[in-house]
């Protein structure tokens, strides 16, 4: 900023000076001028301006890929009981629920208003059945649904299931007003560079099936999330990208210049405090290739069991190079795994793994952090055999793990 104010100052003092300068010198040359210059007197005559006729064709490959889909983009009302406040520590958390508490809703049930506005895209039609796929802080507290499609319609909405994990969604709606339905394209195709499309509504129904254009920025970046309650939930991988998200586009579908969907717009990085340093262009979405996995789970069965190891983690880096040294033991050469904090009755247990264990394999996969355990491990199902290597007392195992569903923990760090 101040390199800018200096900028602009000396603009302005090049133009004052420069002025003060040529009037000085030629005052008496404009006054010789003056009455060749005048203003013309007279009547004015009537006013002929017209707007050219001719015509230019714009179109554009992001023009065609918004019109593939945005009659299948639609706006997520979420409508709770008259001073529910349960979203509030949603919407300081994640963004995309914009609070509007004081916004009476067009709902016939006077005991319900508008709590939040999301987006949300419709993926599939099965009879007189549509699904929307939308974010899950997008839904979360609702007494009741409305979606708006893009074309005004109002229509009842219903949740089939919801992951707060992944913080996605599905609705179902009447599939009589449905005429769009988007497709999905595969994130690991995407490119670094590449246009990406936002579609959604911005600050909520009044901006509805708004367009912005950016790139991605990052294939996959890892962000911590947050649960419901404001919670730390681990980490996700996500796809960066500088087109501009706002409260409200949560939900709403990032696409490709072929009108696919890439990823499902949730989060952006925003700066918090008065003395913070202002973040633009950073937004991030939930990848096509986890939607889609995730999606089909919750429409089958109404939600996601995921396969556990009944621990909880944290990061090797967060333990210091003393600690490292003197109660896990571990090797210089050793720098990167997760290191287990908490041993419940489970597989891990089952299978032999203690407390301050530092894992860093899983089958052929190395483990570097949490994130990147839950990540192999998610690939898994229940009963699933994975084979686990880890470093105890200074010295490499391997011990084999049959997975069972998630468990819960009374610990405060990552469990998995």
């Amino acid at each position: 900023m101040k390199t800018n104010k200096l900028v602009i100052v000396a603009a302005i003092a090049g133009l004052l000076g420069g002025g003060v300068a040529y009037g000085g010198a030629s005052f008496i040359h404009n006054q010789m001028e003056s009455s060749s210059t005048a203003v013309p007197t007279g009547s004015n005559t009537t006013g002929t301006t017209k707007t050219s006729n001719v015509k230019v064709n714009v179109s554009s490959q992001s023009s065609k890929a918004f019109s593939t889909i945005k009659d299948s983009v639609v706006s997520v009302i979420n409508l709770q009981k008259a001073n529910t406040n349960d979203s509030d520590s949603i919407i300081s958390s994640i963004f995309g629920n914009e609070s509007s508490s004081s916004s009476k809703s067009s709902s016939s049930s006077s005991e319900l208003e508008t709590a939040s506005e999301g987006s949300g895209v419709i993926y599939k039609k099965s009879g007189d059945t549509a699904y929307i796929v939308t974010n899950n802080h997008v839904v979360s507290g609702s007494s009741s649904l409305e979606i708006i499609m893009s074309n005004g319609k109002k229509l009842p909405a219903k949740i089939v299931g919801t992951d707060s994990v992944t913080d996605l969604a599905v609705l179902k709606i009447n599939s009589s007003a449905v005429t769009t339905v988007a497709s999905f394209g595969n994130s690991d195709n995407i490119k670094v560079g590449e246009t990406a499309l936002a579609i959604g509504s911005p600050l909520g129904s009044e901006y509805a099936t708004s367009l912005t254009q950016g790139i991605i920025s990052a294939k996959k970046r890892t962000v911590e999330t947050t649960t419901e309650n404001g919670q730390n939930n681990g980490e996700a991988t996500v796809i960066q990208t500088d087109a501009a998200i706002n409260a409200g586009n949560s939900g709403g579908p990032l696409i490709n210049l072929a009108g696919q969907v890439i990823g499902i717009n949730s989060m952006k990085l925003s700066a918090s405090g008065s003395d913070s340093t202002t973040v633009e262009g950073m937004g991030f979405a939930i990848p096509s290739n986890e939607v889609v996995t995730i999606i089909d789970q919750l429409v089958k069965n109404g939600k996601i069991t995921r396969p556990a190891l009944g621990v909880a983690l944290v990061d090797l880096t967060q333990v210091s190079s003393t600690q490292q040294k003197s109660i896990l033991k571990l090797p210089s050469n050793v720098t990167d795994g997760t290191v287990l904090m908490q041993v419940n009755n489970g597989p891990a247990k089952t299978a032999g793994l203690k407390k301050y264990d530092v894992i860093t394999k899983i089958d052929d996969k190395a483990i570097t952090d949490t994130a990147g355990l839950r990540e192999a491990l998610y690939k898994h199902k229940i009963n699933d055999k994975i084979t686990v290597g880890y470093y105890r007392d200074g010295k490499y195992k391997t011990t084999v793990v049959t997975l069972t569903k998630t468990s819960t923990t009374t610990s405060s760090t990552t469990t998995k």
